[in-house]
């Protein structure tokens, strides 16, 4: 990230992979009842009554958290939250914690990033993550629509986090812990370019024009411009990504099948269904990530300076 004079300690890659994934832990703590809020939008929609018309009974980010604590209690803003924090340690710590070290492999070692660079590190990082981490992210979202499975099959999906790993491999083999892996390569690849570079690109112009210092209003400032951008961009693949990977065993071909019907079905309007919670979540969630990691690296570089200090 930008930011690191080349008179300072700059934080070593352990730290930013581990700092990254647990920024992204606390950030995911305190945003998770709006992501599930978005998971529910996004997959309204796909059942229909028995005259056939839409069922739509979440209306808006705020009314879906208000139902959903009304007809499910307060708990249920938190479904799948283990398999959430397992996403965020492996996933975050990959695609944000990496994403210096790749940007220094195309540039081969120099501090000289142009946009092409950045692009192709955010899109290798984040593909990367998807594909070491997809399981805790299919698990993660079919307990965020679970009750959804519950009303239509009569009983939950599945009992806990481990139980949901073990049925998912038994009943639709471990490609079926991989689903959507495709439009999630495709989503994240966008989101680290957007996001990461979006951050990346503000932040050093802030301090290069010395707008503000490196500190709390300069992050903040920066991850929420890359919050409301990668939600412009990302919108339409989360949705399909959402509604492939918890679907049941053969209600969708592809994820492009998948998209296909929601334009038949719902219209191009689908493809931004829950953009308010979505926005939300991943405006609030990039501001908590992006200050906490970077006060974890200026904290550790604290501690390290401290020790190499003479006495």
């Amino acid at each position: 990230m930008a930011g690191v004079k080349p008179t300072d300690l700059a934080p070593t890659a352990a730290v930013k992979f581990f700092g990254a994934g647990t920024a992204a832990c606390f950030a995911d703590l305190i945003t998770f009842p709006l992501d599930t809020a978005k998971v529910r939008l996004q997959i309204q929609g796909e059942s229909k009554s028995s005259e056939g018309k839409m069922v739509v009974k979440y209306r808006g980010v705020f009314g879906t958290i208000n139902t959903m604590v009304k007809t499910e209690g307060p708990r249920s803003l938190y479904n799948g939250l283990v398999a959430g924090l397992q996403r965020q340690m492996s996933f975050a710590s990959v695609r944000i914690g990496l994403y210096d070290s790749m940007k220094q492999f195309y540039t081969r070692g120099t501090d000289n990033a142009g946009i092409g660079s950045r692009l192709m590190a955010g899109c290798t990082t984040g593909a990367m993550a998807v594909a070491f981490a997809q399981p805790t992210d299919v698990v993660k979202v079919r307990f965020q629509a679970q009750v959804r499975g519950a009303e239509a099959e009569g009983v939950k999906r599945y009992s806990g986090t481990m139980d949901a790993y073990r049925t998912i491999a038994r009943t639709e083999g471990i490609r079926g812990l991989w689903k959507g892996c495709g439009p999630n390569i495709t989503r994240n690849a966008i989101v680290n370019c957007s996001e990461l570079v979006t951050y990346d690109i503000i932040k050093e112009l802030i301090l290069q024009y010395n707008i503000m210092t490196d500190n709390l209003p300069c992050h903040f400032t920066a991850a929420f411009s890359a919050g409301f951008i990668t939600t412009i961009v990302a919108s339409p693949v989360d949705v399909v990504k959402t509604r492939f990977m918890n679907s049941s065993a053969g209600k969708y071909n592809s994820a492009i099948n998948c998209a296909v019907t929601m334009m038949r079905n719902e219209g191009p309007k689908a493809f931004y269904k829950g953009f308010m919670p979505s926005f939300l979540r991943l405006g609030s969630w990039n501001i908590v990530m992006f200050v906490t990691y970077e006060q974890i690296k200026k904290h550790v570089m604290r501690v390290q300076q401290s020790w190499e200090s003479p006495i």
